[in-house]
């Protein structure tokens, strides 16, 4: 308890404590999905679904009720009493890099962070994406108190925590062109301790998946979990164009250490068999799934072998939790998945702005 002359210490949940409920930003004609934008938007109804069984759904939709219909054949009455809408314009659908970080306070109440976001380095169009957090903020859809950090580059994707003070990054994607040049990894660190109240910053320097967009997101190849554990991509087999980057982050993992002195509980993540588009490999990833209250939604790629590997390797980090599959072989096809389509949010009151 904080008494009222302290001011509270803030820190950076672990996604798999207590939420509100998820945001997703809905796909539409005029993003990338436009040419597989029903396969895309029947995604979208899985993740709808699974996510609103267990809390609650907040929409960024293009236009009033765009997605309310939709949502409305494919959820039960009850299901639908959980999902909030919002109309907004958007770019594009990737709302773990453009949606609120959110810090949480020992007195419980919250910071609502809105970082740059850039496209991943200027490569795509982000102005509309960019706006989408203080548009929800206004239309007072977030809790906690709004900070504007349009100064610095940063996606949600970019950073894990273990809720415990450690934030856990990647240098292909921190320190990548267009990020926050001219600033130095350290000069970086620095600001991502400062605004994410975190005590230290783990820089992993290994496991880029080809045909990523995001230059290393650490969520798609390391994830937290209780217990001091630390999920990762295995190497897979010999002869992969990937495999000795990620027996290099495997090694990295091994020599890494907690807070405590101690050595990470490492639960190694099958490698997807290679998937590919017009001759492009597509960054397939078990990494990239989502935790919610009580589940985890985990993606899929239709290799039935690979597949329950992965769902084997998730079960033992979350013991207690419903394990819930879905198809990313769509998602894949715009280089993300299922965690970088969804934002988890947290719940509390409204701040002072």
């Amino acid at each position: 308890m904080v008494h009222d002359n302290q001011k509270p210490v803030y820190r950076l949940p672990a996604e798999w404590e207590p939420q509100w409920g998820v945001m997703l930003t809905w796909p539409h004609e005029d993003t990338d999905w436009a040419y597989c934008l029903k396969e895309i938007t029947d995604t979208y109804l899985q993740l709808a679904d699974a996510i609103t069984r267990h809390g609650h759904l907040l929409v960024v939709e293009p236009a009033d009720g765009y997605a309310q219909r939709l949502l409305a054949k494919q959820l039960s009455p009850t299901q639908q009493q959980m999902v909030t809408y919002h109309t907004c314009p958007s770019d594009d659908t990737w709302a773990r890099d453009h949606g609120p970080i959110t810090l949480e306070g020992t007195d419980g109440s919250l910071r609502v962070l809105d970082f740059r976001f850039n496209g991943w380095g200027e490569k795509f169009p982000a102005e509309k994406d960019n706006a989408i957090n203080r548009s929800l903020y206004d239309a007072e859809l977030l809790p906690g108190q709004y900070e504007g950090y349009l100064d610095f580059v940063l996606e949600g994707g970019s950073i894990e925590s273990d809720g415990r003070g450690t934030v856990f990054t990647t240098s292909t994607c921190l320190l990548a062109p267009h990020r926050n040049q001219p600033l130095s990894q350290e000069a970086i660190e620095r600001e991502l301790k400062k605004r994410l109240c975190a005590k230290r910053v783990v820089w992993l320097d290994h496991g880029l998946l080809e045909g990523d967009d995001t230059d290393g997101h650490i969520d798609t190849i390391v994830r937290t979990a209780p217990d001091s554990t630390l999920l990762y991509v295995s190497a897979g087999e010999d002869g992969d164009s990937q495999h000795e980057d990620f027996l290099r982050l495997e090694r990295q993992l091994q020599e890494l250490r907690t807070m405590a002195g101690e050595p990470y509980r490492l639960i190694a993540l099958p490698m997807p068999d290679a998937i590919y588009e017009e001759g492009e490999r597509l960054p397939a990833t078990y990494a990239n799934f989502l935790i919610i209250n009580g589940a985890v939604i985990y993606p899929t790629y239709a290799q039935p072998e690979n597949d329950e590997r992965a769902r084997e390797a998730i079960a033992k980090a979350f013991p207690n939790h419903e394990l819930i599959g879905i198809d990313a072989r769509t998602i894949i096809r715009q280089h993300g998945s299922i965690h970088c389509l969804t934002m988890g949010v947290k719940k509390g009151v409204r701040g002072e702005r």
